[in-house]
């Protein structure tokens, strides 16, 4: 046990480039304290002893703001930064070198006593605020934009970002062992506007084509007055025989 906290607190070390040294780690970072707290909880769960894992947990989320289920199953090299609102739950599974920020869910939806929560395979990083809800698998080597909502399986070496979640990149990083780096994420406002500004010489050639159309027909198209429209005849019917 403390060869594993002593790990986590050295995963922190090399993730967060504002960590400086071990004790300020392991003293001062809520989700270092609430992994600890994990580390005893699913421990104790294991052994049986579920409403004292059950207690600790909650000790832990009371203190850090973070609630990570003693069912859970998260692997070695996982990190929350900021740590405040994340959410794990009962039938989650996390794999190795995971990187979550604060806020993130990974959540579920039904009320039976089922596999009711995501499954994240190695090397994934979490934005903040993410929500990943349901049963569902999320590739490794995935980043998961801020503030998206994954509800469906995500192909690994992707990125996802929006609501709901939508598949922007999909394939073989250049970097294997996954890059942490949030800053390759793809702008779908600056996209829209690409998209826009490709249209516009169409565009400008139709209403060219338009104009002299119109100016062939005698009508002027700079003229702001607008088109007399004869109304349509109504043929009236004799209700007599």
């Amino acid at each position: 046990m403390l060869r594993q906290i002593k790990k986590d607190v050295q995963v922190a070390l090399e993730k967060d480039p504002a960590a400086r040294n071990f004790f300020e780690v392991l003293i001062l970072y809520p989700g270092v304290h609430a992994l600890i707290g994990y580390r005893v909880a699913h421990g104790l769960w294991n052994l049986g002893l579920k409403f004292l894992a059950r207690t600790i947990s909650q000790f832990f989320r009371w203190i850090t703001g973070i609630e990570i289920h003693p069912a859970a199953k998260i692997g070695h090299g996982f990190f929350i930064d900021h740590g405040m609102g994340v959410v794990i739950g009962e039938t989650s599974e996390v794999g190795d070198n995971v990187f979550i920020y604060q806020g993130v869910t990974l959540g579920g939806f039904a009320t039976k006593k089922i596999k009711r929560h995501p499954t994240i395979s190695d090397n994934v990083v979490i934005g903040a605020g993410a929500k990943v809800l349901g049963p569902i698998n999320v590739g490794r080597n995935t980043k998961i934009g801020s503030g998206s909502v994954v509800l469906q399986d995500v192909p690994e070496y992707s990125t996802v970002i929006g609501v709901p979640g939508r598949v922007v990149f999909s394939g073989i990083s250049s970097n294997d062992e996954g890059d942490e780096n949030m800053e390759s994420f793809p702008d779908p406002v600056a996209r829209a506007i690409e998209c826009m500004l490709d249209r516009l010489p169409q565009m400008e050639k139709e209403i060219r084509h338009l104009k002299e159309t119109l100016g062939q027909k005698g009508i002027d198209p700079e003229s702001s007055k607008p088109m007399a429209i004869d109304p349509p005849k109504i043929k009236r019917v004799s209700s007599q025989p």
